[in-house]
């Protein structure tokens, strides 16, 4: 696709859509994807900064001309109607997407999604499951740094029952296909967590009841490794 590693990640995990929505779209990348592959009729295109919704409208002008995208300034899922068939949110907080999915007057749960959380995605599992969501990919991947990507979407769209969706305290914080499949841009990420925590237990003024977590911290770790912790 030649957008670079993060966003041709993003991408490959979009499905056909009559109306796709790129909520915090920032450049567009994904949108233009989705339009010049065919694989939507129609696309909205959000962000809460006028820049960046400037780079995007610059970037699709064609098609923005035609009818076929829209542009948004605003805020969450202001200007996205719930019946959209998928939504992008990427490079935000986990607990900001939560914020948008939970919003009074705009959230909503989408028909399918595909989230990139730069962190707290434990809130957002949790968030999904708890309000009619289902969760059908969930992993780490590797860009320069470590990002991990939650496709799903709403329960009642695919007759799943929540029953299917059960996850554990570790599913919930490791993400339920790291654990399973224990791929290489998650194991990497372990690693490297276990070696900033050995280079913390090297520091001579560290408290014991730090050292105590840290040391605890680290044997989780590497369960998930072993895959003891599951």
């Amino acid at each position: 696709m030649g957008y670079g590693k993060r966003i041709d990640t993003l991408c490959s995990l979009l499905k056909r859509a009559e109306i796709f929505a790129d909520v915090g779209c920032d450049h567009g990348y994904c949108s233009e994807y989705m339009l010049k592959n065919g694989l939507c009729d129609r696309a909205i295109l959000s962000d809460i900064s006028k820049g960046s919704l400037a780079k995007a409208e610059k970037l699709l002008a064609p098609y923005i001309r035609s009818g076929r995208a829209i542009s948004v300034l605003g805020d969450g899922f202001l200007g996205v109607p719930k019946d959209v068939d998928e939504v992008l949110i990427a490079g935000m907080g986990g607990s900001e997407i939560v914020s948008i999915l939970s919003d009074e007057k705009y959230g909503f749960m989408p028909k399918y999604f595909v989230f990139q959380p730069m962190h707290d995605a434990e809130k957002l599992r949790r968030y999904i499951l708890a309000h009619g969501g289902y969760i059908e990919r969930d992993f780490t991947f590797e860009d320069g740094k470590f990002y991990d990507v939650i496709c799903g979407g709403r329960l009642e769209c695919v007759g799943q029952v929540c029953d299917e969706m059960t996850y554990t305290d570790a599913e919930y914080e490791f993400g339920k296909e790291n654990l399973a499949i224990l791929p290489a841009a998650f194991t990497a990420r372990m690693k490297k967590l276990i070696c900033n925590i050995d280079r913390y237990l090297k520091q001579p003024d560290l408290q014991q009841t730090s050292r105590d977590d840290l040391l605890q911290r680290k044997e989780r770790l590497q369960g998930v490794l072993s895959g003891e912790v599951k």
